[in-house]
């Protein structure tokens, strides 16, 4: 199933085979030479447009109009619709791909390769391809990257070259009147790994949409963090049989099963398929961060970066875009989290239960965030029934209904910034969907 381990057949002294004994051995790659930083030379065409596009992003920054991870890129394919191939030539790309975790864990697979070399990233979350030209063309020298990409366009980006790694976070519903079901995603992701038959694929092997994306694909390396959002992994996404307890290992009759593990995330850290446990200090909080993280770590061994410097470089992180940052609104220190979807929703909440904290909750439905909000009824809330909860946001009264069925004491505010001013002493935690959570940010930089 995978590259990285083998069952292999014990081998008597005189070499006759003896019994089967089960054990999983790790075959480990041959070392990787630290890449060396060389120019590049682009043709005529692709270097008028990558200049053209700095510029335009440039302009855009000065100006005030935006941070330039996209409209530089858009400019750049509009010159030259084979930037992105051309930008890709001799670098080693990683793709980080899923629901939920993509920014977070290309920022730590950006810094684990930056412990051997140069590296470029689309920091912004700018995910489609105008914003994985404009992240590349930034250096066109650096021999890696590491890019964020939207799950439906993944089959795009293999389209337009092969990387040389993909990571496989998570699939659940999501912007279903953009996206669609999951099974419409888990089906493009098989797609766009037929599509690069030399990548390897780090994957989620808790997940049956994520494993049957990359089931077929012949280089796989298995990641268990376990699974706590289960309401979109029930049913086999090949035949659609109920696979029951995913956090057992299930086996469909049509023959689609949980793969062994290669690395597996613990309390602490995560353990290698040889048994050996590696300790994970990262500054970011929650189990969450640590699959992340293993993921990142996962990813950046397979391209040859030493084992210790990528885990310090990614302990490091202390937010990403915004994200698990503590900023100030109102003049207070608030504390800023993302939660955009049930799956996201679920992790949020846990980190919050029990600190304590006063807790404000911001719901918006523009187009990024997706129009429909019916997703709220699946979020398990009840566990918020011994705090009082603030809700802000276009859908505030939305939320509040959702919470006063949960038996939540709830009151509805302006603003974000209104209930925050009104707290008591302490850091008040922030959890806001995209949108919300986008303005948020925005304005604690004013």
């Amino acid at each position: 199933m995978t590259d990285t381990t083998r069952e292999t057949r014990r081998t008597a002294i005189d070499g006759a085979p003896a019994a089967r004994t089960g054990q999983r051995w790790r075959v480990i790659p041959a070392p990787t030479p630290p890449p060396t930083r060389t120019a590049r030379r682009l043709d005529l065409r692709t270097t008028v447009a990558v200049d053209l596009g700095r510029l335009a992003a440039t302009l855009s920054r000065l100006l005030g109009l935006g941070s330039g991870g996209m409209i530089g890129g858009r400019l750049a394919l509009t010159l030259q619709p084979q930037a992105l191939r051309r930008l890709a030539i001799g670098r080693r790309v990683v793709m980080v791909t899923g629901t939920n975790g993509k920014t977070t864990t290309t920022q730590m697979v950006a810094e684990a390769l930056r412990s051997q070399a140069p590296a470029v990233s689309n920091a912004t979350g700018a995910n489609m391809l105008d914003g994985h030209v404009a992240a590349l063309m930034t250096q066109p020298d650096a021999p890696f990257a590491a890019l964020e990409v939207d799950e439906l366009h993944l089959a795009r980006v293999t389209a337009e070259f092969e990387p040389a790694v993909i990571l496989l976070l998570n699939l659940s519903r999501d912007q279903l009147d953009r996206v669609g079901e999951i099974r419409t995603v888990a089906a493009s992701l098989r797609r766009a790994l037929a599509q690069a038959p030399g990548a390897h694929v780090i994957a989620n092997r808790d997940d049956p949409n994520i494993v049957f994306a990359a089931a077929d694909h012949p280089s796989v390396t298995w990641i268990s963090g376990g699974v706590r959002w289960k309401n979109d992994a029930l049913n086999c996404p090949n035949c659609g049989a109920f696979l029951g307890d995913t956090d057992d290992d299930w086996r469909c009759s049509c023959g689609l099963a949980r793969p062994a593990a290669d690395w597996t995330v613990t309390a602490t850290g995560v353990l290698a398929a040889d048994g050996t446990h590696h300790q994970l200090r990262l500054s970011l909080p929650g189990h969450v961060n640590r699959v992340n993280a293993t993921f990142a770590l996962a990813a950046a061994l397979r391209l040859g970066c030493g084992l210790d410097p990528a885990l310090a470089r990614i302990g490091r992180i202390r937010q990403t875009a915004g994200r698990y940052d503590t900023v100030r609104l109102a003049g207070r220190q608030v504390r800023l989290l993302l939660a955009k979807n049930p799956a996201s929703w679920l992790e949020m909440l846990d980190l919050v239960s029990g600190n304590g904290r006063r807790l404000v909750l911001s719901v918006n439905s523009r187009e990024a965030d997706g129009y429909d909000v019916s997703w709220l009824w699946d979020v398990d809330f009840e566990v918020l029934r011994d705090r009082w909860v603030q809700v802000a946001g276009d859908r505030a009264l939305d939320l509040a209904v959702r919470l006063r069925y949960a038996g939540v004491p709830v009151e509805v505010v302006s603003s974000v910034e209104d209930a925050v001013a009104a707290a008591p002493d302490g850091v008040p935690d922030v959890i806001a969907n995209y949108t919300a959570f986008r303005d948020l940010v925005t304005r604690s930089r004013r």
